[in-house]
């Protein structure tokens, strides 16, 4: 039996569970208890020691015990050079089995880190040696591939360039971690979730609005408003699962009273290297004042591209250069997708400054493409008792028999497939916003073949009862998918339900498709946004068993996952 199985009472239980599946809301108070510095602790070289231990904290004016890193949340930068053999020796203090996974980084499966997957994990008073050559630059991250990701067991990997490039000169380098914290056991949260999909969604419509829209647009249209979501049991602000309810959002380990705070002096350049580390959550991003030139994501360098705001999923990560025009502070503001919080930080000439913190943008509710897709503007709807079902002009996409049942609320057939769409929430809020149309490698793909065969999954789920899996089926209801060594494969990824998944592939590159098919943008992490469909060709160059999953913990834990095979 594996051990990805639904989670019964016990932590244990439950954190072996997630291992082998994958495994006071934010306006309120804070504590300015911070556990990074403007400037992090960094270690540099090829060999890296590494203690994962539990520690108390106090984010919310309560004492909690988070899982931290060589005495860090986060854990401390580690910086090497692309080329060096590295060797990371990781001690398991806790009192129960852990794993980091080093996301992103291409190595041998069994030094992945995905307990179940790839290695057994690492058992209490145990150290695993992880060995590897760095064969990439670039920014990426580290994390538990266990609950021990939601208590703080998370930290940056820098990879410099063999050769530098000119134009990525900058006077100051800084890392920027974004992530929730909630004093829950997460267990709880879990639970809580299994219990009532919208546990945390304290945005839910009211009687009031109803009222409200009956004065505005008239009876009949009030309840045409809400007939189609109430009909699927969804709601339209269900951006999120877990919420400024029970979440701080934090910044490089920093609450937002705590204010992270980095040094950026007039005429300075900048570079800043967010990494999504959310547990459960997006974030919203930008600087007020301040333009941001991305240069990269998951790791890859991108043609430059100036935006106002970019959104960071769970697990990706973007690096962008600002230039600092004066000697003023500016407010880092990174808010969460449904508008329930933020995290927050400074770039100033010296420490204490702070500028203005931005309001919280209004919660904008989904619209009709973000649960019908195209057929929001092609022709009608039905529904039937396993969930939703589409009619119209267009040729439908193939549904597996596995995705009508109790546990798929939900099926597009008319996905759209645009990738200029900045997202639910951020469309036309009158600032330039990036999308994945925006981003484009600025090198030429090594592997060129035309794939030599498709494979396309289907992101489903149950909302209303907490169910999340692939064409329906679990990973512990699921067989392995098969890769052959040495193919180029097409995979497309169908969003059968309304809200935005990343989905991690480990070991191997994701190259993202445009619509008309041609190459995008090189990334390890690819959020699929509601009702949409991507396609990205993937090189199958590394043997072994991988892991693909939605980043999203709880639902990767409630199953949205697949084991690769590759041989």
């Amino acid at each position: 039996m594996r051990k990805n199985q639904l989670p019964t009472l016990t932590k244990r239980q439950f954190v072996k569970g997630v291992a082998a599946a994958t495994t006071i809301a934010s306006t309120g108070f804070f504590s300015n208890i911070s556990w990074a510095k403007a400037n992090p602790s960094e270690l540099t070289g090829t060999e890296f020691h590494l203690e994962i231990a539990p520690m108390p904290v106090n984010f919310t004016g309560k004492t909690r015990i988070a899982t931290v890193v060589n005495g860090m949340l986060p854990g401390p930068v580690l910086k090497f050079k692309e080329g060096d053999d590295i060797t990371i020796h990781v001690t398991n203090r806790l009192d129960e089995m852990t794993t980091i996974h080093w996301h992103g980084i291409l190595l041998d499966a069994e030094m992945d880190g995905v307990p179940g997957i790839s290695f057994p994990g690492i058992e209490p008073g145990e150290t695993f040696v992880h060995k590897f050559t760095a064969v990439q630059n670039g920014t990426y991250w580290y994390h538990a591939h266990t609950l021990a990701e939601q208590t703080g067991l998370y930290g940056a990997l820098v990879i410099e360039p063999r050769t530098a490039l000119d134009d990525e000169h900058v006077d100051r380098d800084y890392s920027v971690i974004l992530s929730d914290w909630t004093d829950e056991d997460p267990v709880d949260v879990f639970l809580n979730l299994k219990k009532m999909g919208g546990y945390y969604n304290y945005q839910q419509p009211t009687l009031g609005d109803f009222i409200d829209d009956i004065s505005l647009l008239g009876m009949g249209k009030a309840i045409s408003k809400r007939h189609m979501w109430n009909k699927a049991r969804m709601g339209r602000t269900d951006f999120s699962d877990v919420s400024g309810a029970t979440y701080t959002y934090l910044m490089n380990g920093t609450s937002p009273n705590g204010n992270w705070t980095a040094i950026a002096k007039k005429g300075e350049r900048i570079r800043l290297r967010f990494i999504g580390a959310g547990t459960a959550s997006f974030f919203d991003v930008r600087i007020p004042g301040l333009k941001l030139k991305v240069i990269s994501t998951d790791g890859q360098r991108v043609v430059p591209v100036d935006v106002d705001e970019f959104r960071i999923g769970a697990g990706e990560t973007y690096d962008v250069i600002v230039e600092i025009p004066n000697n003023k502070a500016y407010t880092i503001f990174a808010q969460s997708m449904d508008r329930s919080g933020y995290a927050r930080g400074t770039l100033s000439p010296r420490p204490g400054m702070t500028a203005e913190v931005p309001a919280l943008d209004a919660v904008v509710p989904l619209e009709d493409i973000d649960m019908m897709g195209n057929m929001a503007a092609m022709g009608t709807m039905k529904m039937d008792k396993g969930g939703m079902k589409m009619s119209g002009a267009a040729k439908k996409p193939n549904h597996a028999r596995t995705e009508y049942g109790p546990g798929v609320d939900m099926r597009v057939d008319f996905p759209r497939l645009n990738l200029d769409d900045p997202g639910p929430g951020l469309r036309n809020n009158g600032r330039r916003v990036l999308t994945y149309a925006d981003l484009k490698s600025s090198f030429s793909l090594p592997d060129s073949r035309p794939p030599s065969r498709e494979i396309e999954l289907h992101l489903t789920g149950n909302m209303e009862r907490f169910i999340w899996s692939l064409d329906g089926l679990k990973l512990n209801e699921a067989k392995p998918l098969h890769f052959p060594k040495g193919e180029r494969i097409r995979v497309i990824l169908h969003n059968d339900t309304s809200m935005a998944h990343p989905m991690h592939l480990h070991g191997m590159w994701s190259d993202l498709e445009s619509p008309d098919g041609k190459f995008q943008v090189r990334k390890h992490t690819i959020s699929v946004q509601p009702a949409q469909r991507v396609s990205m060709l993937v090189t199958v160059d590394a043997e072994g068993r991988w892991a693909f999953h939605c980043h999203l913990l709880y639902h990767m834990a409630a199953g949205m996952f697949r084991e690769i095979v590759v041989a």
